[in-house]
Parts: C-alpha cells; sequence; structure tokens
C-alpha cells in the first residue's frame, strides 16, 4: 500500500486518480482550496484519509499546504495534479501581483516540490499544449507581453515538464515525471473534449504507484502509460536550471540540493 497526496483533488482528474488509488487500497490524501470544497472532496472520496486546504493562487497558502502535508508524516508519492486552464481572456493578479495561471501551475508545483518531505515519487501533469510553450522563459509573470491565455497555459505546461525533469536530474533517489492527460471532458477540458475520460487519470495513478518496470523510471513524459516525447527545450539543463532560479525569485522558496 502506498500513501500518496494529490493537489486539486476536489473533483475532475484528481478526484477521478483519487477514486481509483482508493479502490486499489491506498491510502490518499486529498486537497481543495477552501473548506467547503474540502467536504466535498471528503464526501466523494470518503475512504480518503484526509484533506487539506489552502489556495494555490496564494503563495502564503501553498507554504500552508506543504506544512499540512508535512504534519501529516511522509508520503510514498505526490501527483501535482492542480492546474487552471486556457481560457482566460485577461491577466487575471494573485494577492502576489502574480498571474493566476503561472501562480497555480508554475510556482505552486514547485513550492510543493521544495517544500513538502521528500517523497519517493513525483507526478507532474502537463498538457500536449506544452509543445507551444515559450522556451525563451522570459517575462514568465506576464507584466510587459499583450496577455494570451492559450499562450499563458501552454508556457505553464512546459514550467511542468522543465520543473519534473530538473528533479529528476536533481534528485537521483526520486523518480520524477510528467504526463498529458489528454484533452477531457473535466471542467477545465470542456464536454466536448474528444479524449477518453476514463484514460485520463490512469497514467498519473500508475506512475504513482505501479510496479510495473515501465513505470519505475524518471525523467520521462508519458500519454496514456506510454512514452512520448515532449518539447526538446524541456530537456535542455540550463532551461531547468533558469526555471528553478526564477521560481525561487518569485516564491522565496529554495529548492533544496
Amino acid at each position: 500500500m502506498a500513501r500518496v497526496f494529490i493537489t486539486g483533488s476536489s473533483d475532475g482528474l484528481g478526484r477521478m486518480a483519487a477514486q481509483l488509488l482508493v479502490e486499489q487500497r491506498h491510502s490518499v490524501v486529498l486537497h481543495a482550496r477552501n473548506q467547503e470544497r474540502g467536504k466535498q472532496a471528503l464526501a466523494a472520496v470518503p475512504q480518503a484519509e484526509t484533506v487539506v486546504i489552502g489556495d494555490l493562487t496564494s503563495l502564503a497558502q501553498t507554504r500552508g499546504v506543504a506544512e499540512q502535508v508535512n504534519a501529516l508524516g511522509t508520503f510514498d508519492a505526490v501527483i501535482h495534479n492542480a492546474g487552471i486552464g486556457y481560457r482566460e481572456s485577461r491577466r487575471i493578479a494573485t494577492e502576489d501581483s502574480l498571474p493566476h495561471v503561472f501562480a497555480v501551475n508554475t510556482l505552486a508545483p514547485y513550492i510543493l516540490t521544495a517544500l513538502i518531505h521528500r517523497p519517493k515519487r513525483l507526478v507532474y501533469l502537463s498538457s500536449g499544449l506544452h509543445q507551444g510553450g515559450d522556451a525563451s522563459l522570459k517575462d514568465l509573470a506576464w507584466e510587459h507581453r499583450p496577455w494570451q491565455g492559450q499562450q499563458a497555459y501552454s508556457d505553464t505546461k512546459l514550467h511542468d515538464v522543465l520543473l519534473a525533469f530538473a528533479i529528476a536530474r536533481r534528485w537521483p533517489d526520486v523518480l520524477s515525471n510528467a504526463l498529458e492527460p489528454g484533452w477531457v471532458a473535466t471542467k477545465m477540458g470542456g464536454a466536448g473534449a474528444p479524449d477518453d475520460l476514463d484514460a485520463g487519470h490512469r497514467t498519473q495513478v500508475w506512475l504513482a504507484v505501479s510496479d510495473d518496470a515501465a513505470a519505475k523510471v524518471t525523467g520521462e513524459y508519458f500519454y496514456h502509460m506510454c512514452r512520448r516525447e515532449p518539447n526538446p527545450a524541456a530537456r535542455e539543463a540550463q532551461l531547468q536550471d533558469t526555471l528553478l532560479e526564477a521560481c525561487a525569485r518569485f516564491s522565496a522558496v529554495t529548492l533544496p540540493k
């Protein structure tokens, strides 16, 4: 039995992953952005161990999520599932004056990776749209560029792959991988999304807990439990380090060696 923490697990793919894990008799800790959604998450997955609360748009609350998780002990895997989609028509600033999408999709997984006691496995949800992400890593906070919601989302999904691969390189004792779940009919994906919803949550569960040799790798990118080639920029160590340095500046959180 593995113990797994899943961000953004009050609905969508995160909840589906939690449900599959408890069906497989693993122990799961859920996450929701507020108390009401936390109650809904526990009602949907009553076999879950507990739920931690924190809004990942806030740097302070994200640090609080890490503190809550660490107070629960150690975990075998963390699935960085929480995310904001590509439909935001304007730059929405957080309480820290950062773009909403960047705070949740990029900085939150970085902060939680840095602060949560190191698990055996890390799983980062990306998207096929990461292929169009801006690999220059310039103007990450969208302070100078005209806002483009889909581009902002694509950038952050490239960041997630860069982060997964950076951790794989820096922490060889941790299995760190990224995946795309496909364009599926969740609240984020929309009702008309064409990919297989049932397959959308299975890769992250497989990477988190499976003893299959194919799942026990690190620094790889997956789609439906098969390796897929990511944006080639994601494998550039210099870009990975540049992103880590930028995240450290924005968050005032340093990634442990």
